[in-house]
C-alpha cells in the first residue's frame, strides 16, 4: 500500500485556485467518489450566487463573515460557525466581509473537475 501514499496527501501550495464568479475562487483540497473537500475564497462583497445541487453540502466558515441564505432563510455566520445544505435546496452566500469557507460535498462535485 506504500506504494500510493502520495494520492492520500495534498499539499495547500501545489494545487491551484480556480476564479468562479468576481471576487471567489476555490481549491479543490481532497476528494473521492463519495466525499469532496473544497476551500473557497471570498473578497468582501462577492457572491455565492443562489444556486442548487443534488449534493448534500457541509460548510465550515474558516474566516470572514457571510450572510448565507438556505431555502429562503438568511443567518449571518462568522468564522468557527458552520451550515448544512440538503439535496437540492436552494443556497447561496453574500461576504460581509472577505473570508474562506471549507466545504465539504457528497457525493463529489464531478463538474468542479
Amino acid at each position: 500500500m506504500t506504494d500510493h501514499l502520495d494520492s492520500f496527501f495534498q499539499h495547500a501550495d501545489d494545487l491551484a485556485w480556480e476564479a468562479t464568479d468576481p471576487g471567489v475562487k476555490r481549491k479543490i483540497m481532497a476528494y473521492g467518489p463519495d466525499l469532496m473537500v473544497v476551500r473557497v475564497l471570498f473578497e468582501a462583497g462577492a457572491i455565492g450566487k443562489p444556486h442548487q445541487h443534488i449534493h448534500r453540502q457541509a460548510c465550515f466558515i474558516e474566516s470572514g463573515v457571510f450572510d448565507v441564505t438556505i431555502d429562503g432563510r438568511t443567518a449571518r455566520l462568522k468564522a468557527g460557525d458552520s451550515f448544512f445544505v440538503p439535496s437540492n435546496l436552494v443556497h447561496g452566500v453574500i461576504a460581509i466581509e472577505a473570508g474562506q469557507l471549507v466545504d465539504s460535498f457528497t457525493p463529489m462535485r464531478e463538474e468542479f473537475l
